[in-house]
């Protein structure tokens, strides 16, 4: 996983490249009139980089930290930036992937990576259940994350009923 993680990060200079030479295409006051253009591509680039630093550090990455990894702002004042909702909606496809990977950790063994992921997928949940969103995309896309929540506790009960969260706690050095 690092060395696969470390070849999608020199990927990332590519993005920055790209990113220097959008930013150079529209007036600096004008993100929001062409924002729609590259809308989509922002939100998968941060659900990349979101992925990548989870594979890494099993931590949540920050907006500065993304805006970092793409060469862009994370203050809107400052020019062509990373919008709030586009790193939110970059986070919720995380948490889509993260169920996934879950579900793929136990057929292949690993037991201990599913109960690590729950306990940040209901962080994450618990996170967005504080903000106030409108009926827009972004709560469409947050109502899919009860979905990932529901996938992943199936995936911890059914560990539990088998005995294997036990294992799985014992060979990571915890106790449930």
């Amino acid at each position: 996983v690092p060395k696969k993680c470390q070849k999608a990060r020199e990927h990332f200079s590519t993005v920055r490249t790209q990113m220097e030479s959008l930013k150079t295409k529209f007036p600096a006051d004008q993100y929001y009139r062409f924002h729609e253009h590259w809308r989509f591509v922002l939100q998968r680039l941060v659900f990349l980089a979101a992925f990548v630093v989870y594979l890494e550090s099993e931590t949540l990455v920050t907006r500065e930290a993304v805006a970092e990894i793409l060469g862009i702002e994370a203050d809107r004042e400052r020019g062509f930036h990373l919008d709030i909702e586009d790193y939110l909606s970059g986070v919720l496809t995380l948490a889509s992937e993260l169920a996934r990977l879950a579900v793929n950790s136990v057929t292949a063994g690993d037991y201990s990576r599913p109960l690590r992921i729950s306990a940040f997928i209901n962080e994450l949940d618990s996170g967005f259940r504080l903000l106030n969103l409108k009926n827009d995309s972004l709560r469409k896309r947050y109502d899919g994350l009860k979905y990932d929540v529901k996938k992943i506790e199936e995936v911890v009960y059914d560990l539990s009923i088998r005995g294997l969260s036990k294992e799985a706690t014992a060979g990571a050095g915890g106790e449930k």
